[in-house]
């Protein structure tokens, strides 16, 4: 067994295993730091895939309950699909490998990453990246790595390497980095609206204080000395690239000018096939492959050499923007956000404590959450005449993307006593639809009346670069991106980034080249915001009349099982008198919801009475439980009876089950109490002031 050992300012140092797990596996490492521990394997298939003309790369990344010592919730006690964390944690890693592989390997690779130890300290998702990394330069894959990976948190103005669960709580700042030696590749993450500086700060203090981390994979494989594959590009036929650009180059240029995403695909998709039809089918993937990087040469000459983009637009021109708000009736909050040929329909719904998401994690056990934003790309917005499936991974990412943008802005409990879930669907893509969410999310949420302070907006940048001159693009289409070197996004309020995600698809960055995007980004965003307080300059201050009434009060906590009752009997019959939904939450905090304000405010009294104290003084509404010849007892608050005894009644007569019977509403006032707690009534209430009526 090999072993290196990596510390990193002052944290518990990584250390990085390999030669004693998994041995059948094309290459292993285990990757550890503190309690927490990942397997992360390798393996890349013999021969090539017939028909790829992209990387065949897939990343698993798997939690499994017994790594924290825990047995799985639900029915069935084990793991089912994976969690939308494992489905982030495997794209935060296909992402940052998936630059670094020579163009044209068309050999399957699988990365398996499996949490084998967690403590409540140390995340396992950079671990797992940092093993990827590892796992791949020991395999026989043509890796052009490696790469290292880093999370990034700022507490009180310091930056933090590979933070604890508790120190990113009181944070203002969470990213994680991954970078080669003298570059960044991926970015994700986001902040409490963080100046643009101080993002850049802290992906270049990653990308400093990581190179230990390349240093020492590089030494690992030096030793071991892994048996790569023999790699010849497919791709090294300058005939057929010739005869691409012979048969395709006149028309691809005049296509390009079409400003319809779906028209000049269409044509674009004609040139093809004329092309192709004139060649054998066995060269189909080559001449794909050819065609697309002469669409990338030509859309980089029409950029440098006539500053004229796709749709004719210059770098840092917006596609026109329109908004509407609340365009449907029933939904409690909603807006309809369109930039080009982009737009999103975004709705927000209200509920109450029962709709909360219960959620797993490594470091928090169970929790509930109470603001959800889901994405969807139903195949109509890109015009694809296939049916309309689960949530794939993209669709996951680009919500989680959406949804860490806003969170920042999100209400406590204490000021909006809401479960929040905004559900996005993307009508129209072409370009960046995940940042389109976060705007017609922001819409909706003030269209909702959820009282958050500022808007906030997203934009997608892009990057071209050619010969020695690069240029940043502001609003990317589709294709830009996809032709392009770069897709930042950033979303933020005026004041600063909330949410960031960055994949580089060229092998160095500079520095100024990143700061010029986000000072391009910032105006962009600026611009956008302005957009949207124009139509919608505050949350509403009413919520929808089909939203749920919602209120939370606080009991003493030693208290709250009497709301509950025997069996919940107590706490049921409030509901079905008053029609409402009751929580007793943990703290002594109660949950009343129901539709309309007169239900809760009665269950809300009589939640108060069942928990109140009798006090001397107060006068009560009374309702008569037992006749005695000496006195009727009567219950002032649930619970609690108290003696009238005769000689404290106002005028009483001599057979007191002539005139009084049990049910009877009767007016008292609470004049002692004893030292057991029992308490005597009289009707004499007198003219003076005795306190509030209960």
């Amino acid at each position: 067994m090999e072993r290196v050992e990596i510390r990193l300012d002052g944290r518990d140092p990584i250390i990085i295993e390999t030669g004693a797990y998994a041995r059948l596996a094309g290459a292993s490492v285990v990757v550890k730091q503190g309690g927490t521990a990942v397997l992360v394997t390798a393996c890349i298939s013999e021969k090539p895939l017939e028909g790829f003309d992209f990387l065949p790369l897939s990343v698993d990344y798997r939690e499994q309950s017994s790594a924290w010592g825990r047995i799985p919730g639900g029915f069935l006690k084990r793991e089912g699909k994976p969690t939308d964390r494992e489905v982030l944690v495997s794209r935060l890693i296909d992402r940052s490998l998936r630059p670094l592989f020579p163009e044209g390997f068309s050999h399957e690779v699988v990365v398996t990453a499996l949490t084998l130890s967690a403590d409540e300290k140390h995340d396992p998702d950079v671990l797992s990246l940092l093993g990827a990394s590892a796992a791949l330069i020991l395999s026989p894959a043509p890796f052009e790595g490696p790469i290292g990976g880093l999370r990034v948190a700022r507490s009180n103005g310091k930056f933090i390497l590979n933070p604890s669960y508790e120190e990113r709580q009181n944070s203002d700042l969470d990213l994680v980095v991954a970078f080669t030696e003298d570059s960044l590749v991926m970015v994700e993450g986001g902040g409490k609206e963080i100046p643009e500086e101080t993002l850049l700060q802290a992906l270049f203090f990653a990308l400093e204080q990581g190179k230990v981390l390349i240093l020492s994979q590089k030494g690992l494989a030096e030793k071991l000395k892994p048996q790569k594959l023999t790699f010849t590009s497919p791709y090294a036929d300058q005939e057929l690239y010739n005869f691409v650009e012979l048969k395709t180059k006149t028309k691809v240029l005049s296509a390009l000018g079409i400003q319809d995403k779906i028209e000049r695909h269409r044509v674009l998709d004609l040139i093809f096939e004329e092309a192709s039809s004139e060649i054998e089918e066995s060269q189909r993937v080559k001449l794909a492959f050819f065609y697309k990087k002469l669409l990338q040469r030509l859309l980089r000459e029409s950029l440098f050499y006539q500053g004229r983009r796709i749709d004719g637009r210059k770098p840092e021109e917006i596609r026109p923007i329109n908004i509407e708000v609340h365009p449907f009736e029933r939904p409690h909050g909603s807006a309809i956000f369109t930039r080009g040929q982009t737009q999103v329909f975004a709705t927000v719904t209200l509920g109450s404590s029962e709709s909360a998401q219960l959620v797993e994690t490594i470091f928090e056990g169970e929790t509930f959450k109470r603001f959800m934003l889901h994405y969807n790309f139903p195949p109509f917005c890109t015009g694809e005449a296939r049916p309309w499936g689960p949530p794939r991974r993209r669709e996951i990412g680009h919500g989680a993307l959406a949804e860490r943008a806003l969170e920042p802005l999100i209400p406590s409990e204490e000021d909006f006593p809401y479960i929040i879930r905004i559900v996005a669907n993307v009508l129209e893509s072409n370009g960046s639809s995940s940042m389109a969410t976060v705007c017609a999310g922001s819409l909706a949420l003030f269209d909702a009346g959820v009282p958050v302070k500022k808007h906030v907006a997203g934009i997608a940048m892009g990057l071209a670069t050619f010969e020695d001159k690069y240029l940043i693009l502001t609003d990317i289409l589709g294709d830009e991106d996809q032709l392009g070197d770069m897709d930042f996004k950033v979303a933020g309020t005026r004041e600063g980034i909330t949410s960031v995600q960055m994949d580089i698809k060229i092998k160095g960055l500079k520095r100024e080249v990143l700061s010029k995007a986000l000072e391009q980004a910032r105006l962009a965003r600026l611009f956008i915001l302005d957009k949207m307080y124009a139509v919608l300059p505050q949350p509403r201050a009413e919520l929808s009349p089909f939203a749920p009434c919602i209120e939370i009060i606080t009991v003493p906590e030693d208290k709250a099982s009497l709301i509950i009752g025997p069996g919940g009997k107590t706490v049921k019959d409030i509901r079905d008198r008053t029609g409402t939904t009751i929580w007793v939450l943990e703290g002594g905090r109660v949950s009343i919801s129901g539709p309309n304000r007169e239900g809760v405010e009665s269950a809300k009294r009589e939640i108060l009475n069942l928990v109140a104290e009798v006090e001397i003084g107060k006068i009560y509404d009374g309702k008569i439980t037992r006749i005695e010849p000496y006195g009727l007892f009567v219950e002032v608050l649930p619970g609690k009876i108290g003696l009238l005894h005769v000689s404290k009644m106002d005028n009483p007569p001599r057979d007191l089950k002539s005139v009084y019977k049990i049910g009877d509403k009767i007016r008292v006032r609470v004049i002692e109490i004893d030292e057991a707690g029992r308490f005597k009534l009289t009707t004499l209430l007198g003219t003076e002031d005795a306190g509030p009526l209960l």
